[in-house]
């Protein structure tokens, strides 16, 4: 008997569903750190603000440092080894590209991002609206820099496509795959502090798109569901290219490590690991 799309995705649900509440945790949890570090950093009545004062390139520093922690601490938590720690539309899509993440998980992945994003922006409106609101924080919606929109977009393109090739060749060596999350949360990093004022710095579509929701602007959305999107399965092309169709060992950022028994599986691939049916 054929199974429909609808049945494949109750069933991956009834299969897999704390992974998928892991990702929106995460994406939730992003949100939230992100939002709270730029309303310490920024907001006049913040103490810190005082000490950081109008030098913009030492309030990035602060706030991409405190992302890179948080990141390299989520992707090597028991539940980011799990769940893969993806917490990006993006990046999911990308491992579907490469067959790492069935089409089931992707969509149900993709979901669980978007509403745990959401929920967390949400969330900290609810607890500090004015404060999330203010001009200089401005529930921290990506935009583009002075440069223009051109610019931002090939700028979180570019981004985009440099930090999923880093993954997925750092993925593919057996001497450096279990860096990956560190290399992860440096980029990050990297990108808010020297990044941001040219498109905003994104990289990931769910967390643009509940700064937007916050923020109820959507101007320049597009751009931050699209670039990211793009430059990520390019990095796949790229990859594939290097390789010569070899296959990426796993889509875990944490990497394998039989130390801890939690990362010798993939992530979830609803029902079958090695069905054709992705």
């Amino acid at each position: 008997m054929q199974i429909n799309f609808g049945q494949r995705l109750r069933a991956g649900w009834r299969q897999n569903w704390p992974h998928y509440l892991t990702e929106a945790a995460g994406a939730a949890l992003f949100l939230i750190v992100a939002s709270l570090t730029t309303i310490v950093v920024k907001h006049p009545a913040s103490p810190l603000h005082a000490w950081v004062g109008d030098s913009p390139y030492l309030g990035r520093t602060i706030v991409g440092l405190v992302i890179g922690v948080l990141i390299v601490l989520m992707v090597y938590s028991p539940w980011g080894r799990r769940s893969g720690a993806h917490f990006n539309p993006a990046v999911t899509l990308a491992f579907w590209q490469l067959g790492k993440v069935h089409r089931i998980d992707a969509v149900w992945y993709v979901l669980f991002q978007l509403l745990g994003a959401v929920t967390g922006a949400q969330l900290v409106k609810l607890l500090l609206g004015t404060w999330y609101a203010h001009p200089q924080v401005n529930y921290v919606v990506t935009k583009p820099g002075e440069d223009g929109l051109l610019v931002a977009l090939g700028a979180e393109f570019v981004i985009s496509l440099v930090l999923m090739l880093v993954l997925l060749l750092t993925l593919h060596s057996k001497p450096l795959h279990n860096k990956a999350g560190w290399l992860l949360g440096t980029l990050l990093a990297v990108y808010i502090i020297f990044e941001e004022p040219y498109s905003g710095m994104s990289t990931n579509p769910a967390r643009s798109l509940a700064s937007a929701v916050a923020a109820g602007h959507y101007a320049s959305l597009w751009l931050y569901l699209v670039a990211p999107v793009l430059g990520m399965w390019l990095a796949t092309l790229m990859f594939k290219l290097l390789y010569h169709g070899q296959k990426l060992p796993l889509a875990i950022l944490a990497g394998s490590d039989a130390t801890t028994g939690t990362t010798e599986q993939q992530p979830p691939q609803y029902p079958d690991p090695d069905a054709a049916d992705n």
